[in-house]
């Protein structure tokens, strides 16, 4: 399993994962632990605030009896490819728009299964992709968007609404692993104050350049440009 994002939604994915009994699991992120994320990221201490998030979360792992991998940094235009190749299904818990559309066509050109998952203020979001298949996240999405995106620093979130979409996306992947598709194509949306969730199947589109029409062959630096925010 690749997770990228050690956070608000990786902390409680890579918690059910090792619960699950996964074997093996690489954690990517490049920030640090802070005192404000603790109330969400729950694999975190007290005295943990100030370390590397993805050392300290594989840390967490491996205490749980997970072969865990830590790499500090990014998943970026000239690493994403290498970072998929020898893993079965990745995780997507980052919370910017320029590295989530990186590792979707990363994960599509890999023909490698991905689960997005994202929470901010009281709403989370989680849709599958099948190794290769379609729909993929460019039907979803066509393309960056033109300005900054709300995220959790500037918009805030809800510590549960991660933990129950963390969950989600942790059991999704298993499925995944388990072969198991009922879920490829399919958004999750949440509501964490009325408490409903909701289900709908994404269609494909003709003109997807990445799963559609297939203009898309490799990761172009320049494709991702846009506001940069933390995992």
């Amino acid at each position: 399993m690749l997770l990228v994002g050690a956070g608000g939604v990786g902390a409680p994915a890579a918690w059910a994962l090792a619960e699950a009994g996964i074997a093996r699991v690489v954690v990517v992120d490049d920030d640090r632990v802070e005192l404000s994320n603790l109330h969400r990221q729950v694999l975190f201490r007290d005295d943990d605030v100030g370390r590397p998030k993805a050392e300290t979360l594989a840390a967490r792992l491996v205490e749980r009896g997970v072969d865990a991998t830590a790499i500090e940094g990014r998943a970026l235009p000239d690493t994403a490819l290498s970072l998929l190749s020898s893993i079965d299904v990745v995780i997507d818990g980052v919370d910017n728009f320029p590295s989530r559309f990186l590792l979707a066509d990363a994960a599509w050109l890999c023909h490698k299964p991905i689960v997005h998952a994202a929470a901010v203020r009281w709403h989370a979001t989680m849709f599958v992709t099948g190794d290769g298949g379609r729909p993929c996240y460019r039907c979803l999405f066509e393309d960056l968007p033109e300005g900054p995106a709300p995220d959790c620093a500037s918009a805030g979130v809800v510590g549960p609404v991660c933990g129950v979409v963390g969950g989600l996306a942790a059991d999704a992947a298993l499925g995944l692993l388990d072969g198991r598709e009922g879920l490829v194509g399919t958004l999750t949306t949440l509501d964490g104050r009325t408490g409903e969730l909701r289900r709908v199947v994404v269609r494909p589109r003709a003109d997807c350049p990445l799963c559609g029409t297939r203009e898309i062959h490799g990761l172009d630096a320049a494709r991702y440009l846009g506001p940069s925010c933390d995992a």
